[in-house]
C-alpha cells in the first residue's frame, strides 16, 4: 500500500518545512490548549514576561496588529493570566502586566515544551533550534526589494 508521504525525501525544502511547521504547530496547539491557553496568548505573555507594555508595543513586539493584541489581551485579563493598568508616566495609556497565574502558565508551559513528542524525533534539538533562529533572523531583517536585471549591469 503506497502512503501519501510517498516520495516525500524529495520534497524540495520549503515544501519539507511548511509541512513540518503546520505538524508542529498542530502538536504546540494541543499542549497550549491543555493548558488554557492559545498561541497568541503565549506570544503575548512571552512579550511581557520581564515588563509591563502597552498593547501597542506588545503588538509590535509580537508583530501583529494592533487590534489582534486588543483581543488576544482581552482573553487574557479574562482568564487572569493578565492585568491591565494606567501607566503612572502617562493616565491616557494602559500597561499590560503578568500575573502570577499567567507567570506559571507560562513557566509550565515552556517545561512542557521540552516532553513535546513534536520534536522527539529529531537527533539534535539545540542544534535544530540554533538553526531556526538564524533563519528567523535572516528572513526577519530589512529586505532590500528584489531588482530585475538583464545581465547588462547598471546603467
Amino acid at each position: 500500500m503506497t502512503s501519501e508521504v510517498d516520495g516525500f525525501d524529495e520534497w524540495p525544502t520549503g515544501r519539507l518545512l511548511s509541512t513540518a511547521a503546520r505538524l508542529v504547530e498542530q502538536s504546540w496547539s494541543e499542549l497550549l490548549e491543555s493548558h488554557g491557553v492559545t498561541h497568541a496568548g503565549l506570544i503575548a505573555l512571552h512579550t511581557i514576561r520581564n515588563a509591563a507594555l502597552s498593547q501597542r508595543n506588545m503588538a509590535r513586539a509580537s508583530r501583529v496588529t494592533d487590534q489582534t493584541m486588543s483581543r488576544t489581551v482581552e482573553k487574557l485579563a479574562r482568564s487572569g493570566m493578565v492585568e491591565r493598568k494606567s501607566d503612572p508616566s502617562d493616565d491616557r495609556r494602559v500597561l499590560v502586566s503578568i500575573t502570577k497565574s499567567g507567570r506559571a502558565m507560562l513557566s509550565t508551559v515552556i517545561a512542557s515544551e521540552r516532553e513535546d513528542s513534536a520534536l522527539h524525533s529529531v537527533s539534535d534539538p539545540d542544534a535544530l533550534r540554533d538553526q531556526l533562529l538564524q533563519l528567523v533572523r535572516d528572513l526577519s531583517g530589512p529586505r532590500t526589494p528584489a531588482t530585475e536585471s538583464d545581465g547588462a549591469g547598471p546603467e
